[in-house]
């Protein structure tokens, strides 16, 4: 296994588990299913919540299935057991650098990682289908820039691969 990555928004029901699909299916694409575990978290909801029927919808364009995601309550156990949590929003940063202390190294913002500086805005709320897709759309163009970087931070926790 070269790495544990875990993808951190708010609700664990939208951006982080498309995030998650996203590069699952990069790795699948490359044949590097079996060296990553990919995973998803949010800050601000409770286990066992379905993704967002928009965010499904969207994914479902993509040809990605996350029907069957159910959300996850990030907790100490998540966070010590990876190797790169990529969180959606600046705040996400802030927030988990100072409950998790000890996680800095490891907390990178989505856009940095394609070497940019901007927040993933939150679709959910939002009954626009539209919205859903840009923010999978966003989220996969991210991914794609930034794709050989995470994998290399994972691999090695070395933020400047």
């Amino acid at each position: 296994m070269d790495g544990t990555i875990l993808f951190v928004c708010s609700g664990n029901f939208c951006r982080s588990p498309m995030a998650e699909a996203i590069l699952k299916d990069f790795l699948r694409q490359d044949g590097k299913e079996c060296h990553y575990r990919i995973h998803s978290a949010g800050t601000w909801t409770r286990d066992g919540l379905s993704a967002s029927p928009l965010a499904i919808r969207a994914m479902q364009e993509l040809g990605l299935d996350i029907s069957a995601h159910r959300s996850r309550h990030l907790t100490s156990q998540d966070v010590a057991g990876v190797d790169l949590i990529i969180v959606m929003t600046r705040d996400h940063k802030e927030a988990l650098s100072a409950e998790f202390p000890e996680a800095r190294e490891k907390l990178c913002l989505l856009s940095e990682l394609a070497d940019q500086r901007y927040d993933i805005a939150d679709p959910s709320g939002s009954d626009s289908l539209e919205l859903h897709k840009g923010c999978a759309h966003e989220i996969k163009e991210l991914l794609t820039q930034g794709y050989s970087r995470i994998l290399s931070i994972a691999a090695t926790g070395d933020e400047e691969a």
